[in-house]
């Protein structure tokens, strides 16, 4: 069985500067995308509609031409599906042991029973961003509507 790769993960905010870092290992790679999953390595969070836990496990996919990644959420006590948390981003900049993505504040989580809640809608609108990027953005939340409504993966989890 071969080893998993580690990976680095950079979150950057819209200026591009470094926020914070993480690691994960790769489990799939395509030409334009990375897959990899992490453990929640902060305190707990109620975040109000989801708690994030210590080593929750998260499966993670970024892309390099895609405005948004999505991260899988499981319970760290019984693997339980928490659901999926999405990030509107600029595409990502990935290589062989480091992935990285520029956050534009605004949210999408997905819900296992399928209901969508569209998060920080204020903190994006309050962003200093090109027009061309604010529609990407919400192209993006789009798309991952799309995406739930077809139950296409990783969304083919939905009860």
């Amino acid at each position: 069985m071969s080893q998993l790769q580690p990976i680095t993960v950079i979150k950057r905010d819209h200026r591009g500067q470094y926020q914070w870092d993480y690691s994960g290992h790769v489990i799939a790679r395509g030409p334009r995308w990375v897959c990899l999953q992490a453990r929640f390595n902060r305190a707990d969070y109620d975040a109000g509609y989801v708690v994030f836990q210590r080593d929750d496990l998260f499966t993670e996919w970024f892309y390099s031409d895609r405005w948004y990644n999505i991260f899988k959420l499981q319970a760290v006590a019984d693997g339980r599906l928490k659901g999926w948390y999405c990030n509107i981003t600029r595409p990502a900049t990935i290589t062989a042991d480091q992935v990285s993505a520029d956050d534009l504040a605004l949210d999408v989580f997905v819900r296992p029973s399928g209901e969508i809640l569209l998060l920080d809608e204020d903190e994006f609108a309050a962003l200093d961003l090109p027009d061309a990027e604010r529609q990407a953005a919400w192209a993006a939340v789009g798309a991952l509507r799309a995406a739930v409504a077809a139950r296409t993966p990783p969304f083919d989890l939905i009860g």
